[in-house]
């Protein structure tokens, strides 16, 4: 029949993949893409087999997969190389982040994730930017709030701030392992931050706990500090839930 594939055809890597129910959604066929990457079974620029040859072999059908394929593109997991195929992208740290509010917008429970992340890694930072922050870096942090009180009414210039008081923050620690950290956790956190700042209460509260996080600062009490980071986290977390429900 001219629309089905022989075993012959679907090649010896058929059972790699392995055969999927035909009811299958795509996101399980990209899931299952994605365990044998990191179990090591595809590695970056290992070229697919065909479409032809992995929908016969994970018996879904070619529009479903071509749906998980789209979704990995998007998430820069697989390039498509004209006329060549599909292949494994470097799977760069930096890449991989670049779409990350498709994938969030899919499953928002991995913000419940991203939230004890921060929550381990910001706390500590405010802890050490009390100990280390120059005088004038207390200054610049007491204007930015200032700034921020008059923008409140303004989302994106509010949000703009409210990413550069936490980076000066994270400067003021002095600690470059954990800048490495909060670059990659800053590149995840944006979307949820852009969904918190469209709500004009969490800006409210946003400014509020910043106020309370430099005055700790500014009196050199790294536990306080710690406790307002916390709790100025917690906030905006409770705040992107109300925003999701």
């Amino acid at each position: 029949m001219g629309g089905e594939v022989t075993q012959e055809e679907a090649g010896p890597r058929q059972d790699l993949f392995g055969a999927m129910e035909r009811e299958t959604l795509s996101m399980r066929i990209a899931r299952n893409i994605l365990a044998l990457i990191k179990e090591k079974h595809l590695r970056p620029g290992d070229r697919l087999p065909s479409e032809r040859e992995l929908a016969a072999a994970m018996r879904v059908s070619r529009p479903s997969l071509r749906e998980a394929l789209r979704a990995l593109q998007i998430m820069n997991i697989i390039e498509n190389r004209q006329g060549s195929g599909n292949y494994i992208a470097s799977l760069e740290p930096k890449k991989l982040v670049e779409h990350l509010d498709a994938v969030f917008t899919l499953d928002d429970s991995t913000y419940h994730d991203l939230f004890q992340a921060r929550k381990i890694l910001e706390t500590g930072v405010a802890e050490l930017a009390a100990a280390n922050a120059t005088a004038s870096e207390l200054e610049e942090l007491e204007k930015m709030v200032e700034e921020a009180k008059g923008r409140v009414d303004e989302p994106e210039a509010f949000l703009r701030l409210d990413l550069e008081l936490h980076n000066r923050i994270l400067a003021a620690a002095r600690n470059p392992i954990l800048e490495l950290f909060m670059s990659s956790v800053n590149q995840l956190s944006l979307y949820s931050r852009r969904r918190t700042a469209e709500s004009f209460a969490v800006r409210q509260r946003t400014l509020r706990d910043h106020r309370a996080i430099v005055k700790a600062l500014r009196s050199r009490d790294p536990a306080a500090a710690r406790a307002e980071m916390f709790k100025h986290l917690s906030h905006v977390e409770k705040g992107l839930e109300k925003t999701s429900g």
